[in-house]
């Protein structure tokens, strides 16, 4: 079986989503409920995060383990054009870095959550892994901790 999402797999690339993804919306219904309020995909902060909140200087990326390369099953290579797949990641990966740099730089506090979050606390925590995410990342928001992965 292929490990391509979905979308590449038919290669329409058209279809694959930058903005307001399944999670992204997730996390926005999560947080938007229990009272924070934020901003959208500024494009003035370095990175174009998916969530800023002002009040607490915190951004939050919602990334998908393919495209930013997270090392599980879900990051994994697909079985053609390795070298060129491999040069593509990695320089997505490396990009987030820096972008993660620059932000913590100007006194920005930066969380990701990795898609595979979503379905790897689904087994463990069943229908609550929703409220475990939410639970560490409004704990980050009241920490003194500058940098948060879930």
């Amino acid at each position: 079986m292929d490990r391509l999402p979905k979308e590449l797999r038919s290669r329409n690339m058209s279809r694959v989503r930058s903005e307001d993804t399944k999670p992204e919306k997730i996390i926005r219904s999560l947080l938007f409920r229990q009272g924070y309020r934020f901003r959208l995909h500024r494009k003035d902060l370095p990175g174009t995060p998916d969530l800023v909140l002002p009040k607490f200087r915190t951004v939050v990326f919602i990334h998908g383990c393919f495209w930013h390369h997270h090392a599980c099953a879900h990051g994994a290579l697909p079985e053609t054009r390795r070298e060129w797949w491999t040069t593509k990641l990695e320089g997505n990966r490396k990009r987030d870095e820096i972008n993660y740099a620059r932000l913590i730089g100007e006194k920005w506090r930066v969380a990701v959550i990795w898609e595979c979050a979503f379905t790897r606390m689904s087994r463990v925590a069943g229908d609550s892994a929703r409220n475990c995410i939410l639970d560490r990342l409004t704990a980050f928001f009241h920490s003194d901790d500058s940098f948060l992965e879930i």
